[in-house]
């Protein structure tokens, strides 16, 4: 019998090691996404009663920093109105859903 090639061992790493980005940088991002949450949460809290009559299951987006906010019951009609409204311009925003839960069904 022959003898059988050698099995090649898979090469396993990152396709561009140069563009890893680092623990640090993870956790900062991390926090900086936790802390938008938290301020948008708490203007979603004390809106969310007069909207839910309303607008109820409809989306919500909220801007930290001034407090505005924009409404539609589609995902697709709330990123055109937030092109509308901000343009080019680098916003972050939050959004929930207009329900008990602030969001839709459960994980």
């Amino acid at each position: 019998m022959s003898d059988l090639p050698e099995k090649r061992q898979p090469r396993r790493g990152r396709i561009f090691p140069e563009y890893t980005v680092p623990p640090e940088e993870i956790a900062r991002r991390r926090a900086e996404r936790t802390e938008l949450g938290l301020r948008c949460k708490a203007i979603f809290e004390r809106i969310r009663p007069e909207l839910m009559e309303k607008y109820y299951n409809w989306l919500i987006a909220i801007e930290p920093d001034t407090g505005e906010y924009v409404l539609d019951p589609k995902l697709e009609g709330i990123i055109q109105k937030i092109k509308e409204r901000y343009g080019d311009e680098k916003v972050m925003l939050t959004t929930f859903r207009l329900n008990e839960e602030g969001f839709c069904g459960r994980i």
